[in-house]
C-alpha cells in the first residue's frame, strides 16, 4: 500500500471545489474546508483499517459514499447553491484525488 500526503489531498480537494464553486466560494469556503479535512481523515482511517485487516474494499467504498453524502448535505445548506452546482463541485474534487487515493490504497473506492 502506498502513502498519501493528507495535507496535499486537502489542498487538491479545495482547489477543485473552489474552481467549481467560484461564484459562491466566499460562502462555501468554511464548509468546503471542513468537508475536505473530514474526507482526508476518512481516507486516513480507511488506510489504517486496511493495514489492520479490519476493512474490505466494499466497506471502504461505502465509507467513502457516506462521506460524499455528508459533503453533499453540508454544501446544499449554503443558500444559493443548487443540487447541480454541488454535484459538479464534489465530482470535480473527487476526480482530482481519485487516482492518488485508489493507487495508494490499492483499491478502487472513488
Amino acid at each position: 500500500m502506498g502513502t498519501i500526503d493528507y495535507t496535499g489531498l486537502v489542498k487538491l480537494l479545495l482547489t477543485a471545489l473552489k474552481g467549481s464553486l467560484a461564484n459562491d466560494w466566499a460562502f462555501a469556503k468554511p464548509y468546503a474546508e471542513k468537508e475536505a479535512r473530514a474526507f482526508a481523515e476518512n481516507i486516513k482511517m480507511i488506510a489504517a483499517l486496511k493495514l489492520a485487516g479490519q476493512i474490505d474494499e466494499e466497506e471502504a467504498r461505502l465509507q467513502v459514499q457516506l462521506q460524499k453524502n455528508a459533503m453533499r448535505i453540508v454544501l446544499l445548506t449554503i443558500e444559493g447553491l443548487g443540487i447541480l452546482a454541488v454535484e459538479n463541485a464534489i465530482n470535480a474534487a473527487f476526480d482530482v484525488v481519485r487516482s492518488t487515493v485508489n493507487t495508494a490504497l490499492g483499491w478502487t473506492i472513488l
